[in-house]
């Protein structure tokens, strides 16, 4: 027993509530393409290929699904990143960099946006999404896991979501990072599990009911 645990941490489990969305961060080819200086991590492959897995069961399923990428205008609507390679031009709008990986982008059946800020919530029109679909569950897949996908975790925890992450399905330039993160995170705000856990939890549900809500009388 470390000291974390001796002092309470990870001693509560939080588990899927009863509607959960899937939440994709920065699978853009920026990240994933290995033209990109940012895009050549195997660790962010395996979470690429692992988080189609995921989606192809969460629309089998009918859960709603949403995914971000990154992009700017310019410079000067920028934070003050320290990633040198941000600033290239390969994350402005129209760049390349900015599209969705294809292995997990589906317009028609995925709620696609852009963000300026790490977290995949800030400023974003996700939570109107969320509260829309009644999702008290997030899972929360996507790279890189020490940078965005940390900051989306946290804020879903802040605004009060049941907060997955499973581990496979997340990725970083290092290996040693993302565990690191993702062990720290686990102690306070989500469950971090694996991919086959959450598509188990998927095969408690109806195989085809569609969950996303289209009327009042279903979101009342």
């Amino acid at each position: 027993m470390d000291q974390f645990e001796k002092a309470g941490y990870s001693q509560e489990s939080i588990g899927f509530g009863n509607r959960c969305a899937v939440l994709m961060v920065d699978f853009q080819k920026g990240f994933t393409d290995g033209t990109s200086p940012l895009g050549r991590s195997d660790h962010v492959q395996r979470a690429v290929n692992n988080t189609a897995v995921l989606l192809e069961a969460a629309k089998a399923h009918g859960i709603p699904v949403a995914s971000c990428r990154v992009a700017w205008n310019s410079r000067d609507d920028m934070a003050y990143w320290k990633i040198g390679s941000l600033y290239d031009g390969s994350f402005y709008h129209g760049h390349p960099c900015t599209e969705f990986d294809p292995r997990i982008s589906d317009p028609d059946y995925i709620f696609e946006f852009t963000k300026t800020a790490p977290s995949i919530f800030f400023l974003t029109p996700l939570l109107t999404w969320l509260t829309k679909h009644c999702i008290d569950t997030t899972i929360i897949t996507g790279c890189t896991t020490s940078g965005c996908v940390r900051a989306s975790i946290v804020d879903s925890f802040s605004h009060g979501y049941r907060t997955i992450v499973p581990e496979d399905c997340c990725g970083d330039q290092d290996e040693g990072p993302h565990l690191d993160n993702l062990r720290d995170v686990g102690r306070r705000y989500a469950d971090v599990v694996t991919l086959q856990d959450v598509l188990a939890h998927f095969k408690t549900l109806s195989p085809t009911a569609d969950r996303r809500p289209t009327s009042p009388e279903e979101t009342a």
